[in-house]
């Protein structure tokens, strides 16, 4: 009888475990798997293209010697990433900021929700005797005590609640010392005005060195925190840049006016530019999370090199992004914001960016390839471009700690700005700058790899 009710387990196991698929090898199953284009982002299929100088070279650098490679296929964002958008960014992390002071000091305090005052922006913990056993074990091991860096990890703001703006309607003197924290002391004040600390405002994020994983076991090894970054763009470029030059009506309006919101954003670092890459893919992922069933993402990143170069020049990989070698139509129209003439900003009719997209697009659907700002990308820049490279997603990457030498923080630069004459603006040109050195004429666009293998030559079939 025993032998009998065991096999009978057995089978029924074999039951359970087959689901109908009749003894075949179907697969785990799950649901067919479709692309989502994202919001404002054009898809470039993968596909090889001949990478470098292989134009003209007018200025006889011999940086670039060509070489055929191949990438896979990505998003990329059509324009430049916008004041307007960038803002966005500062405005989470100073909400974040704000929130994070006032819960801390809510904590301190020993105010709670209901208490009124700065404990309503206490953190949103759950009560120990109400959460399930998983929740109440990662807040008593994790939560409760932090990390080494932060003893505030894990613990989730009351993001609910709306901040007060106005100093008149503060709630109680925590909340207004709060407040008067992110604000630059009163003598320091010009005309009276306050104004907002922006040191302040630093993002902080986990990246993920695979080219440490691959080298030591340990996740900790190149699992890392990066050090906190302050995100506000340097608005003093366009007094940097431009020595005896009376440009300070760009320093005062153009990254916060209205007015410049469709602008290409300028004046932010290396750092600031994958600092806000990390955001875009946090924020996306955050959405995803609250529904079911739904991937995440793979992350928002700066182009490598060789992604930029071939998504420039075009279906037919064109000297500039458009499809002929001219700068200008039948017309007099100009195919670019750059310089022209010498001293002359406004022979194309901008004097300094203009408002993104306002050119035509090139034949994979991107604009301001060329001119307007020139734009970051994650790759090393070395003298010898490609050569060193692999000919599969050519990539170079190196983490420059804050000890190194200069020369190891370059990092290569590509399209050419407004104030570049047309030579500096061709698909193959590169240039470089310091990781850390903000510029009034360099911004950025992100992209995001497709999860499949697709190339042009399987879209055409």
């Amino acid at each position: 009888m025993k032998k009998f009710i065991v096999f009978s387990l057995f089978m029924s196991i074999l039951a359970s475990c087959g689901g109908g698929d009749k003894g075949e090898l179907v697969g785990v199953k799950g649901r067919k798997w479709h692309p989502e284009k994202p919001y404002g982002m054009t898809l470039v299929p993968g596909g090889a293209f001949i990478m470098g100088k292989s134009d003209d070279d007018p200025a006889n650098m011999q940086d670039a010697p060509t070489k055929t490679v191949t990438v896979r296929a990505f998003y990329m964002d059509e324009t430049e990433i916008t004041n307007a958008e960038y803002r966005s960014f500062v405005e989470w992390v100073k909400d974040s900021t704000i929130r994070t002071r006032l819960a801390i000091l809510a904590d301190e305090m020993g105010q709670k929700p209901g208490s009124g005052g700065v404990g309503e922006f206490a953190f949103n913990d759950a009560d120990p005797a109400n959460m399930s056993p998983y929740d109440k074990y990662m807040y008593e091991n994790y939560y409760s005590i932090g990390s080494d860096d932060d003893a505030y990890a894990g613990r989730k703001l009351n993001n609910k609640i709306k901040l007060i703006k106005d100093p008149q309607k503060y709630p109680d003197e925590y909340y207004v010392e709060v407040m008067d924290s992110m604000y630059l002391p009163a003598a320091e004040s010009y005309n009276g005005l306050r104004t907002m600390d922006v040191a302040k405002l630093k993002f902080r994020y986990t990246e993920v060195d695979l080219n440490e994983a691959v080298k030591q076991k340990g996740r900790k090894s190149f699992l890392k925190k990066t050090e906190p970054v302050e995100i506000y763009p340097d608005t003093t470029v366009w007094i940097k840049d431009f020595a005896y030059s009376y440009n300070e009506p760009m320093h005062n309006d153009y990254f916060w006016h209205q007015a410049y919101g469709d602008y290409p954003v300028v004046g932010v670092t290396w750092k600031q530019a994958k600092a806000f890459c990390a955001w875009r893919t946090l924020k996306k992922n955050a959405y995803i999370k609250t529904k079911k069933g739904r991937d995440l993402i793979n992350q928002f990143r700066l182009p490598i090199e060789a992604e930029w170069e071939y998504a420039a020049r075009g279906k037919n990989g064109n000297e500039f992004p458009w499809d002929n070698k001219d700068m200008k139509n039948g017309n007099g129209c100009y195919y670019a914001n750059f310089k022209p003439d010498r001293g002359n900003y406004t022979k194309d009719g901008n004097l300094i960016t203009n408002k993104v997209g306002v050119y035509g697009s090139n034949s994979n659907g991107l604009y301001d390839m060329a001119g307007n700002v020139a734009e970051w990308t994650s790759t090393v820049y070395t003298a010898s471009g490609v050569a060193a490279m692999n000919d599969l997603n050519p990539e170079l990457k190196y983490n420059a700690a804050t000890e190194d030498p200069y020369r190891l923080k370059k990092k290569s630069v590509r399209g050419g700005s407004w104030k570049d004459p047309e030579s500096f603006i061709r698909s193959a040109w590169r240039s470089w700058e310091y990781q850390n050195q903000p510029r009034s004429f360099i911004g950025f666009r992100c992209v995001r790899s497709l999860a499949n293998t697709t190339s042009n030559k399987m879209n055409n079939r």
